[in-house]
């Protein structure tokens, strides 16, 4: 895959429907990051309403009626009832914080940690781990272990299970259904993208602090008639989880003084199929206005500018290819 690659990316209005903006492959530049509340307790999920499971009326919605009562109509009226949403399900753990998207069944984005020495300690085994349904998120919108099964689909972590080796919770953290995508297993999962993750890890020998954002994408290809269209599968029995047509990563590889060194930014999109492992890895590096727009999102919108720098032109961005252990990645074979 080409910087010449034309990467479309559909942007979700909340009234006017999709809108498809075009991002061109190839520049670098410019940064992205959600702000999670910083009183956030440890290992909670929360979402924007009392509970996890309704959404709170948004307080601009409420002081916009108080200012105007003389209206013949109230739609507003509708709230009585509850308010439809959306909800992000933002969930805060040990490995990880992530916000997860009910319509497709995957995460929206999962931000994580790493340091030299988090990598160093052995306090999880992933043999103890297993996959489980997150029972934070509500059963209609939950991505089932039954979805995966015989969908010729791995189940794909977005904080690998690698980064979090560093207590037991931490590495089950990783194994929410919440945390994972559909992904092609042979030449993606278990190959090149494994390979682009140990490329992060390796990121902790030059910089003391690594932080990573990882989520799916649903882009736009030109069908033969030249028009866009956002095209994707989607798996289980109904059929709920949605299969990415890319993934991206937003990386921060930061100083000693988080406060004042410069942070240096990468951003990747990678298409969800099979990658040569001889492709170079800055083919896959993108202005992180392009990961922007392509998922909604906005990142280290409060880093001064003059403190961010272009990862790749920091360090050599490459991959290692090593061989993985990849029998946990598959699906057990269905009992006889």
């Amino acid at each position: 895959m080409s910087k010449v690659t034309l990467i479309a990316a559909a942007a979700v209005g909340a009234i006017t429907g999709a809108a498809t903006t075009a991002l061109f492959v190839g520049g670098k530049k410019q940064t992205a990051a959600t702000t999670v509340p910083a009183t956030l307790p440890q290992n909670s999920v929360s979402s924007s309403a009392p509970n996890q499971h309704s959404a709170a009326v948004p307080p601009s919605v409420i002081n916009s009626l108080q200012q105007d009562l003389k209206t013949p109509i109230n739609p507003a009226g509708l709230f009585e009832y509850g308010f439809p949403g959306p909800i992000n399900d933002l969930a805060n753990r040990k490995a990880l914080v992530s916000a997860y998207d009910r319509r497709t069944r995957n995460p929206m984005w999962v931000a994580e940690h790493i340091t030299a020495e988090s990598l160093k300690v052995k306090g999880g085994d992933r043999k103890n781990s297993v996959f489980v349904e997150d029972p934070e998120i509500p059963a209609k919108f939950q991505a089932k272990l039954k979805d995966y099964f015989r969908s010729g689909y791995d189940r794909g972590h977005q904080v690998p299970a690698a980064d979090a080796k560093w207590s037991q919770q931490a590495m089950d953290d990783t194994f929410f259904l919440s945390n994972m995508c559909p992904q092609v297993g042979e030449g993606f999962n278990r190959d090149y993208w494994s390979h682009f993750e140990d490329f992060c890890r390796r990121l902790t020998h030059k910089y003391p602090s690594v932080r990573i954002v990882t989520g799916p994408l649903y882009l736009p290809r030109q069908y033969p008639d030249g028009k866009w269209r956002v095209s994707y599968e989607v798996i289980g029995s109904p059929a709920n989880v949605a299969v990415p047509t890319h993934f991206y990563k937003v990386i921060f590889a930061e100083g000693p003084n988080p406060k004042s060194d410069p942070v240096a930014i990468g951003a990747f999109v990678l298409p969800n199929a099979r990658i040569d492992n001889k492709t170079k890895l800055t083919d896959f590096e993108v202005p992180l206005e392009a990961v922007e727009r392509a998922s909604g999102l906005e990142f280290a919108t409060l880093l001064p500018n003059h403190r961010k720098k272009e990862l790749c032109k920091q360090i050599e961005c490459s991959i290692t290819v090593r061989e993985f252990n990849n029998a946990r990645k598959e699906l057990p074979a269905p009992k006889q």
